[in-house]
């Protein structure tokens, strides 16, 4: 009987999770969306707010760090870090409600914290912790069902500020940058599939693409972005990038046989035309400089963080379009025609995606502290975190 009351309150949740969703909405399972690139498919969500902003629907604390979150089947994924000891938290999304934790030793570092964010795939949640902790918990209960010592597995030490790409689950396989050119594990074993040299890794996340008949998965070094056969490892192609202090953080933006990459300290980004097999720089100029939020490609135009600014640049000739103060080092994302935009003071704003002006649609402050982790849209709702750990979910439902 008591099995029976527990599925029956299972489904009486779901139930209630499936009618507060709105149409048009859709969840956020891993770093960057569906679709790792920043975008949502949510339509309906509204920026029309009253005077004091948007209801602030829950808050909740989960420790310091950068990991952004994760949403699927009505639960948050997210991690962050407490007296020396990581957390990864499963949050009811529609109540903020604790329902599991999974927590581990893991050195909090410099600028403390978890930089990776949850990947949910199927019933599975996979984690990187800064040190290379890898874990797959059940995405209901946390129950660990395997762990890996990236470090020690791969001989790779971490990045001066720790591991920071968010896993790439890629078919039967789970990828994680760790080494030169990444690492490979069996899904649901963990068994090592496959391992590049113990060179320094980037901080950005591994990003799967397709160029002509090709499949690859683009991974950051240190000094060079490396695409490579996500099936054995097996460099496809590289591309030199060098930038002060090793920081590749922002991800590669693909879009059929282009491929755009930028960086700060005054690198700049450049397009490249994967031709032949090989990187062609189509174009390479300081207009969009980002640190390590990562762009959003929409209709042709990139949309992204210049060192502290939000600037509007064209995507096939690097020109840009128009630029604004006040992002500091905030983050966004895009979904049905608008940016939506955290800056590093909390302040959320939405901005239309148009490149013939910048034009704010809607304001509010819905943290204190030190935001440099990229907001998320699912569900109606939008999820916001502070480095100091306080997590935040604004209700955005149209009317």
């Amino acid at each position: 009987m008591k099995q029976y009351a527990i599925l029956g309150w299972a489904v009486l949740c779901f139930w209630m999770w499936a009618v507060l969703t709105p149409l048009g909405a859709a969840d956020w399972p891993q770093w960057r969306g569906p679709q790792r690139n920043g975008i949502s498919s949510e339509t309906g969500w509204t920026s029309r707010w009253s005077a004091a902003g948007p209801r602030i629907v829950w808050r909740a604390q989960v420790g310091q760090g950068f990991s952004s979150v994760a949403v699927k089947g009505g639960r948050v994924y997210t991690m962050g870090n407490t007296n020396g000891r990581d957390t990864v938290y499963c949050l009811n999304a529609t109540n903020g409600k604790v329902l599991w934790t999974h927590s581990y030793a893991c050195d909090a570092g410099g600028y403390p914290g978890p930089r990776a964010t949850p990947t949910v795939d199927g019933d599975k949640v996979y984690t990187l912790s800064r040190e290379g902790h890898a874990f797959c918990l059940n995405a209901a209960t946390g129950q660990v069902i395997w762990s890996a010592d990236l470090q020690r597995q791969t001989g790779a030490y971490p990045p001066r500020w720790g591991f920071a790409g968010s896993p790439l689950v890629e078919g039967n396989l789970v990828i994680y940058n760790v080494g030169t050119a990444g690492v490979a594990l069996d899904k649901n074993s963990g068994k090592l599939v496959w391992k590049s040299g113990a060179g320094t890794a980037g901080y950005a996340s591994p990003v799967a693409f397709n160029v002509g008949n090709q499949r690859g998965v683009a991974i950051f070094s240190a000094q060079a972005l490396i695409a490579v056969n996500p099936t054995n490892g097996r460099v496809l192609w590289q591309h030199p990038w060098y930038t002060s202090y090793d920081v590749n953080a922002a991800d590669p933006i693909f879009a059929g046989e282009y491929v755009f990459i930028s960086s700060n300290y005054n690198r700049g980004g450049a397009l490249l035309k994967i031709s032949g097999g090989r990187p062609q720089v189509v174009w390479e100029n300081r207009n969009m400089r980002n640190h390590f939020n990562s762009c959003v490609l929409v209709n042709g135009y990139l949309y992204g963080n210049d060192e502290g600014r939000l600037a509007c640049v064209e995507f096939r000739t690097g020109a840009e379009r128009w630029r604004q103060g006040g992002m500091g080092k905030g983050g966004l994302i895009a979904a049905d025609g608008n940016l939506i935009c955290l800056t590093e003071r909390g302040m959320l704003v939405i901005v239309k995606a148009t490149p013939e002006r910048y034009t704010e649609l809607a304001s509010a402050q819905v943290l204190r502290g030190t935001c440099w982790t990229q907001p998320v849209l699912a569900n109606g709702f939008i999820f916001c975190r502070s480095h100091e750990g306080e997590l935040v979910c604004v209700d955005v439902r149209g009317k």
